[in-house]
């Protein structure tokens, strides 16, 4: 049975909250990215995530995993956490922040797909008509957004990184039944870290030679777009549909180009604020639900009744 769409303010706080720190991330993963390598990144940021999210827990009681549980767990720490952030970082060494936001997003397609046919949500009409219409626009910011040093291998790792996000989400939905969150996001984030561990030298010598801003901004990634959207991500999760929460995601691209613009100097071009708004309609489309048509009673003929 399918979960409604999102009524109540905290839900919807969670992922507005979730959205604009995702988007922010891109940003700042473009700017440290040119002092730190893509796997000390990774490591810097799911370390501080894992340390912030470690001391929230601190104060919440523990539920022991099952087996199946911990078998989840380990997709999502392993792929969305540790393969995800690796790849992201990786991508943006090749292409701009707004293109790797587009790629990325292929990412919410895929989990509506796999929520379809892994978790029983099934393909709602206004679903895939939104889900098409949004995945239209992120093609349009995309085309309009390329970059002449884009290269293949850039793609590639976009890729990766969405068939890790959309797996991580599909194997999260599940363990959200039973698990708080918080420790949902604590044991992924602190599996990726570990993940993650071969580049712990790499980090301690890229750290000794980087600038306060880019340590800064590393602190940030961890605590932000990681220990705090992760945590909302997962609150929502909780109460919507993982395809429709997907959805939602659409929302990144627009605000990552508009970010780039405004802080990175990428002027995006007039196709691309073309995309965003059609990115938007897509979104408002897939939250649409579908009426179901209720019989009209037929009136009674005088002199016959109803047992």
């Amino acid at each position: 049975m399918s979960s409604p769409a999102p009524r109540d303010p905290l839900t919807l706080l969670a992922v507005s909250v979730t959205v604009l720190a995702w988007a922010s991330a891109f940003i700042g993963i473009r700017a440290v990215g040119e002092d730190l390598s893509p796997g000390a990144l990774a490591l810097g940021r799911l370390a501080v995530g894992t340390a912030v999210l470690g001391a929230l827990l601190t104060r919440r009681g523990w539920v022991a995993p099952t087996a199946g549980e911990w078998r989840l767990l380990a997709v999502c720490g392993i792929g969305w956490f540790g393969i995800y952030n690796v790849a992201l970082n990786a991508a943006e060494q090749h292409l701009d922040a707004g293109t790797t936001a587009m790629l990325v997003n292929i990412g919410p397609v895929l989990i509506a797909v796999f929520a379809g046919l892994l978790l029983g949500e099934g393909f709602p009409r206004w679903l895939v008509i939104g889900l098409g219409v949004a995945f239209c626009g992120v093609l349009l910011i995309g085309f309009a957004t390329r970059s002449a040093g884009a290269d293949l291998l850039g793609v590639a790792l976009c890729v990766v990184a969405a068939v890790t996000y959309a797996a991580g989400v599909v194997a999260q939905k599940p363990l959200l039944r039973r698990l708080p969150a918080l420790q949902v996001t604590f044991t992924a984030c602190a599996m990726g870290a570990v993940c993650c561990l071969p580049w712990a030298g790499v980090l301690v010598d890229e750290l000794g030679t980087a600038p306060a801003s880019s340590i800064a901004g590393t602190v940030y990634l961890g605590a932000v777009p990681t220990a705090l959207a992760f945590s909302t991500w997962a609150y929502a999760l909780r109460r919507m549909d993982a395809g429709r929460l997907g959805a939602t995601t659409y929302l990144v691209p627009p605000i990552v180009v508009l970010l780039g613009w405004g802080l990175l100097d990428e002027v995006p071009p007039a196709l691309a604020v073309v995309g965003g708004g059609v990115c938007l309609l897509g979104v408002a489309l897939s939250r649409r639900r579908t009426r179901v048509r209720r019989p009209v009673p037929v009136p009674q003929e005088a002199g016959t009744s109803t047992v």
